[in-house]
């Protein structure tokens, strides 16, 4: 196994690992000190099957439903994410951590890149331990105490799911979730503080009217997607992400417009943010 950072922030290529194999114990526990050394982890060139994936996923955590849109047929906790020639929005095009507005958000996710378009289709990552870190020491204080309410219906991000709703939604689905966590969340593994709000999901904060919030929110919405605390990673076909929800967010790009971007996502089951 070859490690290779891809930039001074966060992620890192893995090579010399064939995920359509079975992983030892001690590969996985690897693996994972990678994801947890660099917030996201990459694979090139894994032609997985659904099956083969599912098995990756379950040796790297417990894989769980994606609360809105339904998984491929027999593989309930693979959702396709996927945007069409005709349509405008992309699934989650924002900057945001998965489901913040789940009670236990996803440890982590991994998206597998099934048919891509012939240029654009990126996917940004930021780093939030480093978005905390470089606060002031009197915006940390006043940040400490204070709890973030999620929502899954904000209008933008709201937006991209309406393409795949109108195809693949989940019946029987909440249309609507919230969840309130703390602003400042300690990593359960690292231990490292870590910037737990986002422009997507991130609605308001508890006690606070919205006039109140509404400044400080956008302040820490500009400030986590600094350049220098993100990385940008280029996709090609069978190439795997695999990145912590806990300290890492992501922003899919949208500028492929006329063109397919069709990726498989299994979910990892997570923890109460503490």
């Amino acid at each position: 196994m070859k490690i290779q950072k891809v930039a001074g922030a966060l992620g890192a290529e893995i090579h010399g690992v064939d995920l359509r194999q079975p992983l030892s114990s001690s590969l996985a526990q690897e693996i994972r000190q990678v994801l947890l050394d660099n917030l996201v982890i990459f694979f090139r060139d894994q032609d997985l099957s659904p099956a083969q994936f599912m098995q990756f996923a379950q040796a790297m955590g417990e894989p769980i439903e994606y609360p809105f849109v339904k998984g491929l047929e027999g593989f309930p906790n693979i959702i396709e994410v996927k945007k069409l020639e005709h349509e405008r929005s992309n699934f989650g095009g924002v900057w945001h951590s998965d489901t913040t507005y789940l009670e236990e958000p996803p440890m982590g996710s991994m998206l597998l890149a099934r048919e891509i378009p012939p240029y654009g289709g990126d996917t940004l990552f930021a780093n939030q331990y480093l978005a905390w870190d470089t606060l002031s020491d009197t915006m940390k204080h006043m940040l400490r105490p204070l709890k973030g309410i999620s929502s899954s219906a904000k209008a933008d991000v709201s937006k991209t799911r309406e393409d795949r709703l109108k195809s693949d939604a989940k019946d029987g689905a909440p249309t609507q979730f919230q969840a309130v966590h703390p602003v400042m969340r300690t990593h359960p593994e690292t231990q490292r503080p870590a910037l737990y709000v986002n422009t997507a999901h991130t609605a308001g904060i508890e006690g606070m009217t919205s006039e109140e919030s509404a400044p400080l929110l956008h302040f820490l919405f500009e400030h986590q997607i600094k350049p220098e605390f993100t990385c940008r990673f280029n996709w090609q076909p069978n190439s795997l992400a695999f990145w912590d929800n806990r300290c890492a967010m992501h922003n899919p790009v949208n500028d492929y417009h006329g063109f397919r971007r069709i990726m498989h996502r299994i979910t990892l089951k997570g923890d109460r943010p503490a």
